[in-house]
């Protein structure tokens, strides 16, 4: 499709805050069901408590990501890869290759299927993890406006999952424990600062991308900001099912509005009611849930034998829970869990069908058009379970392997598109909207860290194996 340039369009009158409640609800449960639920408490069972310092870095680092992609979306009505397709169109083809690839593993529904198995008594459990993925293709094939359909469920699993875990903490735990939970968001653990001995860094790095969304899948949040009708994205269209929903007209590209001093100060009231709505639902429901999940992993199985194989950690910790409390409460944790863990898989593919549709009709070159993205996204979303489906098949069935691969690659793509967000709104939007210093510097910081990480990783996982020493 050819990229018209942005319409000009009143700038709608700001939402009262309950109105704005949740995209983040989305954006929340896509991190819920990986770095909350499996890698932070596996780490916190491993090495103690005071490595959780790196999951309040990583979900800060994901507030101002996060932020930076809605500004655009606000401003522009379009997602963000129009944005960056309209200065450099082949970058498409880069989130093509850095979505598809990373999340095809399917290794958080092969978690959900694993903790589900347990409950009912089912030991080989890739064929259910089959099954599991299935399930979500129908129910995002059969909700007649998706969004809502993702909405409603993510909302519903978080008011269930949260406070049942925070609730267990409180019981679980012993004074002494949250002591050490409080000296390790400052870095401090037992025996050492920061980092502790023998810790694998592609396993911390990618509990770092998976504090809070991780990937591309922060940059779907600019996708919600339209669906929602926030700002110029009111001027959008959304996505409804082939089968019984209403097609919409939708526009990819957007629309912006007179930088006139009236409009400025209602562009500065969106902002600020949109920065409150993330910061409640996504950093502080988000910070307390990792907080809370890391403390009950550290307080039911830390030091216990085996914690290092795989997940069946998170088994033994509803095993603790059921013996300490009631045998029905352990089944129930385990059943939050893996309701979870299907609710953010659902979430994935929700996000990356919308990324990897919206770039196939930017990367043809006009070959494609707006009205074909509605069977564009089914046919991506199908695409993806078909390739998890396969993975599965070939023997890759270790749920903790697969999430570290994903992670990892992940981490990698979070390098790059925090740079290219903040490039964008730097060049590309009115100046007077434009990022502050402070949000400058805090992605700068963001870049920097997951840069390093990622360059060491690269490293120190394929290029030490290659590179002659001395």
């Amino acid at each position: 499709m050819d990229l018209k340039p942005l319409e000009i369009n009143p700038l709608p009158q700001p939402l009262a805050l309950k109105k704005l409640i949740g995209p983040s609800f989305i954006i929340l449960a896509l991190g819920l069901g990986s770095g909350e639920v499996i890698l932070w408490p596996y780490l916190s069972a491993n090495y103690g408590l005071g490595i959780i310092w790196g999951a309040l870095l990583g979900i800060t680092f994901q507030f101002f990501m996060n932020m930076e992609i809605e500004r655009y979306a606000l401003a522009h009505g379009e997602s963000i890869f129009v944005g960056l397709a309209r200065k450099f169109r082949l970058i498409s083809f880069w989130f093509l290759l850095s979505t598809f690839i990373p999340w095809m593993y399917p290794g958080i529904i092969a978690s959900s299927a694993k903790f589900l198995g347990t409950v009912v008594g089912i030991k080989e459990t890739h064929y259910l993890a089959m099954g599991l993925l299935i399930v979500i293709g129908i129910i995002l094939s059969l909700g007649p406006i998706l969004y809502k359909t993702v909405e409603t469920l993510q909302k519903t699993i978080i008011m269930i999952g949260v406070p049942s875990i925070f609730l267990l903490s409180v019981i679980l735990s012993k004074p002494e424990n949250w002591v050490i939970l409080a000296q390790g968001t400052v870095g401090i653990g037992e025996g050492f600062i920061f980092l502790p001995a023998g810790i694998a860094i592609a396993s911390f790095l990618g509990a770092l991308a998976y504090a809070g969304a991780g990937g591309n899948l922060n940059l779907a949040q600019s996708f919600y900001v339209k669906e929602k009708g926030y700002g110029m994205g009111k001027y959008g269209g959304r996505i409804t099912s082939l089968l019984t929903g209403k097609s919409e007209n939708i526009s990819l590209t957007g629309s912006k509005f007179e930088a006139s001093e009236e409009n400025i100060s209602r562009f500065k009231v969106w902002w600020k009611n949109i920065n409150i709505e993330h910061f409640l639902v996504f950093w502080f429901t988000g910070s307390i849930t990792i907080l809370m999940l890391a403390l009950l992993s550290y307080s039911t199985v830390f030091g216990e034998p085996g914690n290092e194989q795989g997940v069946s950690f998170v088994i033994r910790e509803s095993q603790f829970i059921g013996q300490k409390v009631f045998p029905l409460v352990g089944t129930f944790f385990l059943l939050v869990v893996t309701l979870t863990l299907f609710g953010t898989q659902l979430g994935v593919f929700d996000a990356t069908s919308r990324i990897l549709s919206e770039n196939v009709i930017l990367s043809s070159f006009g070959r494609l058009k707006e009205k074909n993205l509605r069977s564009l996204y089914y046919i991506v979303l199908w695409l993806q379970i078909l390739a998890g489906v396969a993975i599965l098949v070939l023997g890759f069935t270790e749920p903790l392997q697969l999430v570290v691969t994903a992670a990892v690659l992940n981490a990698i793509a979070m390098f790059v598109h925090t740079g290219l967000t903040l490039w964008l709104n730097m060049t590309y939007l009115d100046k007077k909207i434009r990022p502050s210093l402070f949000r400058i510097s805090a992605m700068g910081l963001a870049f920097v860290f997951y840069g390093g990480f990622s360059i060491y990783v690269v490293y120190d996982r394929f290029l030490k194996q290659i590179i002659p020493s001395g």
